[in-house]
């Protein structure tokens, strides 16, 4: 297994934004729940990658990785997520056993949880249906892992956790 690990650099955009981002835990928290509520999202909110880095660094969330064992495993994972498939097979056929092992894994209806896929789409799919099914502090976290696709139909330069040079691994 190869591990690739980064940090950001003084010059990386993460340097820069994080001081932006840090604070009190609850009112990165607070303001994303305020924005939901503004946009009628059907869950707790979204956070940017860096928000979210924030909150794990400072333990005051779980960061649930929401995308296939084959996509952590191959293009990267951050060490400290949870793995629960929201959809699963090259066909990403829904994980029925998901709420469930979201209930067992990210330690109950009440925790905190961050949830990341590739591009933030199917864990805003995920983060509503654990909502529904009574979690009460359920984010995404917005540009996934790999951001949007740019004008070539790549990821990678469109935002997205690799993008702001936050901590991941590869095996």
């Amino acid at each position: 297994m190869q591990t690739i690990t980064t940090s950001p650099a003084p010059d990386a955009p993460a340097q820069h934004l994080l001081s932006r981002a840090s604070g009190a835990d609850h009112s990165l928290l607070q303001r994303a729940r305020q924005r939901a509520q503004a946009e009628q999202l059907p869950f707790s909110g979204s956070v940017t990658p860096l928000e979210a880095w924030q909150l794990i660094t400072d333990g005051a969330a779980r960061l649930v990785d929401v995308r296939s064992a084959e996509e952590c495993k191959f293009v990267g994972h951050v060490a400290q997520a949870i793995n629960i498939p929201w959809a699963t097979g090259l066909s990403l056929n829904r994980n029925v056993r998901f709420v469930k092992e979201l209930e067992t894994k990210g330690g109950g209806k009440n925790a905190i949880l961050l949830l990341l896929c590739r591009s933030g789409k199917r864990s805003t799919e995920a983060a509503s249906a654990a909502t529904q099914a009574g979690f009460t502090s359920v984010f995404n976290v917005l540009e996934g892992f790999e951001g949007d696709l740019n004008r070539l139909h790549q990821r990678g330069s469109e935002g997205g956790w690799r993008y702001w040079n936050l901590p991941w691994e590869q095996d």
